[in-house]
């Protein structure tokens, strides 16, 4: 498995990890009318601006699919005190998971940040994700908590956090 930074031609690669994941991810969790109206256009659109903006990373097979991808960078809520930067999103397809590629995604994230500067990490999990054990592994603490609402479902999200990302890299 190779991670590496994104281009715009991986765009309607990482969409479709992100359309797929989400709903198999949660499927229990966000309603299905949600759910169903995700589309892989309008997140190829996205993914075209994300990757120019912000730092993102994908995983790659050796038969070249791309099969999970991670992005992050400065803090955008500026509520949880002592944590500059954030990462916005992780995400692999059902199938790769639980084999190593999340850490090493999350790792090719903080690493990225550390060189632009950055001393800390969050990320916001909602609270019925498992995900939550996956970054309790890998040391994050829980920092905050808010409620988010979704297609009209009410839901509890969660920060959890590592005050020094060299604990990552």
């Amino acid at each position: 498995m190779k991670i590496r930074k994104a281009t715009e031609h991986d765009a309607s690669s990482i969409a479709k990890v992100h359309v797929d994941s989400w709903r198999t991810t949660y499927q229990t969790i966000v309603p299905d009318k949600f759910l169903d109206s995700l589309n892989y256009s309008d997140r190829t659109k996205l993914w075209e601006q994300n990757v120019t903006k912000n730092s993102v990373f994908v995983a790659e097979t050796d038969n070249g699919e791309i099969v999970g991808f991670a992005t992050g960078g400065k803090e955008r809520e500026g509520e949880c005190e002592g944590y500059d930067g954030e990462l916005y999103a992780i995400y692999i397809l059902e199938g790769y998971q639980g084999k190593g590629i999340g850490i090493k995604l999350v790792r090719s994230v903080a690493e990225e940040l550390v060189r632009e500067g950055f001393n800390a990490m969050l990320v916001w999990v909602l609270e019925a994700n498992d995900a939550k054990y996956f970054y309790k592994k890998l040391g994050a603490k829980k920092i905050d908590t808010a409620d988010i609402t979704i297609a009209g479902a009410n839901l509890k999200e969660s920060a959890y956090g590592w005050r020094d990302l060299h604990e990552l890299t």
